[in-house]
């Protein structure tokens, strides 16, 4: 029966586990019974077992790829449209900003186009009726109201929406209003 490795109540110092592996060394006897010294006589250890072939990391996490796949196809998607979504938004911005366009062509300049504006400007523009005063107010205050209840975002923002306010404070209180 071999014996296992001894346990010692204090651990040794280099020194002396210097002088016991020396010891061990000069000892060299053939009639020893524990199979690790005759193992150690000098017969040369057995090869260790030949390892696998590593595969590749494409063939390891070949589970990996159709999830892969997936989730690109998904950020690619929602990148496209949401440029395309920030781009109709523009379109429609620009739109409704750009003044009105005329219909008669500025390179054509036919003499039966330059009668019909001479007979428009000739007719009467018929003005809205003004607002009364005290609509006027009611709509401030609607405006006002309604300022009340947006969250701005940002101190920038905030700003704004506090002159807005002030500015419709003072029409509020004001006297008299100007005429819209």
């Amino acid at each position: 029966m071999s014996q296992g490795p001894k346990l010692y109540d204090n651990k040794p110092k280099k020194a002396q586990l210097k002088q016991f592996q020396q010891h061990q060394k000069g000892k060299e006897f053939p009639s020893t019974s524990s199979g690790a010294a005759s193992y150690s006589m000098g017969q040369p250890p057995p090869p260790p077992p030949p390892q696998p072939p590593k595969e590749s990391f494409a063939r390891r996490y070949k589970f990996l790829w159709p999830l892969l796949l997936a989730v690109n196809f998904t950020v690619g998607a929602y990148l496209f449209m949401r440029t395309k979504k920030k781009d109709t938004n523009l379109a429609e911005d620009d739109v409704d900003l750009s003044p009105p366009v005329s219909t008669t062509p500025v390179t054509a300049t036919p003499v039966t186009e330059t009668q019909s504006p001479v007979s428009s400007i000739t007719q009467p523009l018929k003005l809205p009726e003004p607002i009364p005063e005290s609509q006027q107010r009611e709509l401030f205050k609607y405006i006002l109201e309604e300022k009340r209840k947006v969250k701005p975002k940002d101190p920038e923002e905030k700003k704004r929406l506090d002159e807005e306010k002030a500015i419709l404070k003072q029409f509020i209180r004001a006297k008299s209003l100007p005429q819209l």
